[in-house]
């Protein structure tokens, strides 16, 4: 990955009343009563995404934008019809959380050939015409889910459960994880018994492939590197299957309630937490300055084959049972009862 420094037929009708926390620098003022946002997100079934359109749209609605919102269900082509009905709906801006990195140029250049610009959430599109892309900084978050494993288990079996192929993220994550692990490995402390991708970041898919690595190595692995809490749920059931939940040391990604939970039983090691109001509140604030034409500030831009597209870079949080209820649930992101409600009262921490 090249970095080089830099000096949405739904409309959605949530009547959202709370006021969302303008990102330093942001224009703030309502009054793009005009501007229509096209909100197309890869997968709504997840969690995580439901998170990220509330708060997108609560921002958006605040800055006096409408805001239509589809999910393409995990299927390429439908995202890729969606986005051509939006276009068709004449939105003045596309904000695209890609099912698919490498699948969306076609309706890139449509919307490029009508004046309409494009914004990646989160994954970046590649091979295209794209305005601006808002995530956080993906190769950190593997290198942190790393970072924490080799400290947890320095020497031992690891297996490598890498996330969707076709989701451009999955890869930046595995070179940041890469990253750390690359040196262990190469003196011998690191035995790699296992390198496999979920398709879809399907925890069944995840499931599968654990129980035939457990199969393979005859239960011997000390380490899974998941690169999120969807594929890390499906490893630790196939772990629990064989009494061996809470033993492996696991990482995520996502800060999903039930991994939260699986952190606060012990079967989680630790997931990554991308503050969601973050990133679902710039990626508002970005596609109203871009429809408006207004000068986007970025701190780095990112090559994704065809362009050098502006990289508004946010930080990432490292979760463990130490830091869950200063993070998360100060937060507000989870509740203490919900992420505390297997864990009995006397093994719980403090109540912020």
């Amino acid at each position: 990955m090249k970095l080089k420094l830099l000096g949405f037929i739904v409309v959605i009708s949530l009547v959202l009343t709370a006021c969302g926390q303008a990102a330093e620098g942001e224009d703030t003022e309502a009054g793009n009563t005009d501007i229509t946002i096209g909100l197309s997100v890869a997968d709504l079934t997840l969690e995580r995404w439901q998170h990220d359109r509330d708060i997108f749209v609560e921002r958006a609605e605040e800055l006096g934008a409408e805001v239509i919102v589809q999910s393409a269900d995990g299927q390429d082509e439908r995202q890729l019809s969606q986005i051509q009905n939006m276009l068709s709906q004449g939105v003045d801006v596309l904000v695209i959380i890609a099912n698919n990195s490498d699948a969306l140029s076609p309706v890139i250049e449509q919307a490029q050939e009508e004046g309409v610009p494009v914004v990646a959430y989160d994954r970046l599109i590649n091979n295209a015409h794209v305005d601006a892309y808002v995530s956080f900084d993906n190769v950190r978050v593997g290198e942190m889910q790393a970072e924490y494993l080799i400290e947890a288990v320095p020497t031992g079996r690891y297996f490598l459960l890498g996330g969707a192929p076709t989701d451009n993220n999955a890869h930046m994550f595995r070179e940041g994880q890469m990253n750390i692990l690359t040196p262990l490995i190469d003196r011998g402390d690191i035995e790699v018994v296992g390198d496999q991708w979920a398709d879809g970041w399907s925890a069944e898919n995840a499931l599968s492939i654990i129980e035939n690595a457990l199969t393979a190595t005859g239960n011997t692995i000390d380490v899974i590197v998941a690169t999120n809490d969807s594929t890390a749920g499906g490893a630790i059931q196939a772990l629990s299957a064989q009494n061996l939940a809470g033993e492996v040391a696991i990482s995520g990604q996502d800060a999903d309630l039930a991994a939260v939970q699986r952190i606060a039983e012990g079967t989680q090691s630790m997931t990554i937490y991308k503050p969601i109001s973050d990133i679902a509140t710039r990626n508002a604030e970005v596609a109203v300055k871009v429809a408006t034409g207004e000068t986007l500030e970025a701190d780095e831009t990112v090559d994704n084959g065809t362009v050098d597209v502006p990289f508004i870079k946010l930080d990432p949080i490292s979760v463990t049972i130490d830091n869950l209820v200063e993070t998360l649930i100060v937060d507000g992101f989870h509740s203490f009862a919900d992420v505390f409600r297997n864990v009995p009262e006397a093994d719980r921490p403090d109540q912020p």
